[in-house]
């Protein structure tokens, strides 16, 4: 054989063997949802997480008799240490959703808030007439301490994740109830919350409806063990950031968890629990049962546009029978408390089993 007949053989060789691995790359591409690198196993199911229990919230003590005595002070524990307020304050202001999201769900109407980053300032899911009032006060994490004074409140709840570094400011404003965190604890926060507005009983009572309300949802699922069998993850397309996959220790993590289903295995391993963050090329990782998704910031910027539009997300089990369904960042995300949590529960329901 020639020397340019060997060569032009090697070339020939060559391109189909490229060729070849350029089909095959597609290939598993478009396969990733059968279970190639996600998270199916291989009879097709969706291993579940690693999920601990939640932790029971607890009451907090307080030194004076029941709020509906209309005593003086008392003092209560915070993750400041004990803080005296009043027995029924009447000008709440509150920095952040959690603080804004009990407020409205113990009928407190706060003098003021401060706002999430969104054109609508508070939150839209939250009713507007329980708004009417309330003043802005600034940007989460940010808020005008100038502008809180104004407003005289006799009562400020937040958490030292956004306002730590700002507690003897505010202390000197008025007593100031700090969680330690918020997110993940959001029903022992909630209980901190209704022991300094002087509104343990009315929050028993939220609590209560929520935990009938969440037995409605699994029933209308097919009960406890086909509930247990859906996985359904909540994937974030996110502004500036990579996508974002929610674990056990999400809010939106225990809500699902309350009906009795949550995320695939994916999520195994997540730091505190939170959420794992994966590149749109990892997309078919986020696949289950069920997806429910949101964006921060644009469908463009966040890259959920572009994510949607691909193969990889098409792909996916949950897109390809219909189980792939847009959410409101603001209620699923953002929003944290028993008000967001009921809206939630009744979306999860109209989705998950309209035919």
């Amino acid at each position: 054989m020639s020397r340019s007949a060997a060569a032009t053989r090697h070339h020939t060789t060559t391109a189909a063997a490229t060729a070849l691995a350029a089909t095959a790359l597609l290939l598993t591409a478009c396969g990733a949802g059968d279970g190639q690198g996600s998270a199916a196993g291989p009879d097709g199911s969706f291993a579940p997480a690693d999920c601990p229990a939640q932790p029971a919230a607890t009451w907090p003590a307080a030194t004076w008799p029941a709020p509906a005595t209309g005593s003086g002070p008392h003092k209560i524990a915070t993750a400041m240490g004990e803080v005296s307020v009043p027995a029924a304050p009447h000008r709440v202001v509150v920095l952040d959703t959690a603080e804004l999201d009990s407020a409205i769900t113990l009928g407190v109407t706060p003098v003021g808030a401060t706002r999430s980053d969104v054109a609508s300032g508070f939150l839209d899911y939250l009713p507007k007439d329980k708004l009417t009032g309330t003043r802005n006060v600034g940007k989460i994490g940010a808020p005008d301490l100038e502008a809180i004074a104004a407003l005289k409140p006799d009562l400020i709840l937040t958490n030292k994740v956004r306002d730590g570094g700002r507690y003897d400011q505010l202390s000197k404003i008025a007593p100031t109830v700090m969680t330690e965190s918020t997110g993940y604890p959001w029903k022992q926060n909630f209980a901190v919350h209704a022991a300094a507005l002087g509104r343990i009983p009315e929050a028993r009572r939220a609590v209560a409806a929520y935990a009938a309300h969440a037995g409605r949802v699994t029933a209308a699922l097919g009960g406890p063990a086909a509930a247990k069998r859906l996985r359904t993850n909540v994937v974030r397309f996110v502004e500036g950031a990579d996508t974002r996959i929610y674990g056990c220790r999400s809010y939106i993590g225990t809500v699902l968890a309350d009906i009795g289903t949550g995320p695939t295995s994916v999520v195994n391993g997540s730091k505190d629990g939170l959420m794992v963050e994966i590149s749109p090329e990892e997309i078919n990782r986020a696949d289950a049962n069920a997806l429910f998704y949101a964006a921060y910031g644009s469908p463009e910027k966040s890259k959920e546009a572009q994510i949607t539009a691909g193969p990889l997300w098409k792909n996916l089990r949950a897109v390809r029978n219909g189980r792939a369904q847009r959410v409101d960042d603001q209620l699923w995300i953002q929003g944290i408390g028993y008000t967001a949590a009921g809206t939630i529960l009744d979306e999860v329901q109209q989705k998950l089993t309209k035919k």
